[in-house]
């Protein structure tokens, strides 16, 4: 299972598009705080849609907090300062719980949190002048790779809601 972890995330859109993904993919979110919103806040159930209720979310009010309660040795953490790129990891087992740390947007992950985990560092590529994409991008971008490589198990691959015919058949 997919875990997303946001470190003090400080954009309510970005949280609740990220909720979005969650819920999208049967993935669970972890939010690191303290936040400066609440995570019942109008926008964050807006761009959320209309299945927020289905979303598993859990709050921790510190990191020490967090790794108390989830002591996974697969937590890995998505910054600028890694040398690997997210793709060389190995993700391919569905039975793993794999955890998925984005920083705040302004700063990222803290630096010490950083250097106590180089072989679990993770970048997405980039120009070199550019500093970071947006929060919500990277999670999917990032949470899209694991499901990849476990061959999107779980996830439809056709439409189910309207029917697998549906594009070629509405008109008839």
């Amino acid at each position: 299972m997919i875990h997303i972890v946001l470190y003090q995330p400080e954009k309510p859109m970005n949280t609740g598009n990220i909720m979005r993904t969650c819920v999208a993919i049967k993935a669970i979110l972890h939010i690191i705080g303290p936040i400066n919103f609440s995570i019942d806040e109008k926008s964050l159930k807006r761009a959320g849609m209309d299945y927020l209720d289905r979303l598993i979310v859990n709050y921790y009010d510190s990191y020490e907090e967090f790794l108390r309660k989830n002591p996974s040795p697969n937590m890995y953490y998505v910054t600028r300062y890694s040398n690997r790129v997210y793709s060389s990891f190995n993700f391919k087992d569905p039975c793993i719980d794999y955890y998925l740390m984005f920083g705040r947007e302004s700063t990222g992950i803290p630096h010490d949190i950083l250097r106590a985990h180089e072989d679990r560092l993770m970048r997405i590529p980039m120009v070199a002048d550019a500093r970071s994409l947006n929060l919500s991008n990277c999670v999917c971008l990032i949470a899209y790779e694991v499901l990849k490589q476990q061959n999107f198990e779980g996830l439809a691959t056709q439409e189910e809601i309207k029917g697998n015919d549906f594009l070629f058949n509405e008109d008839k």
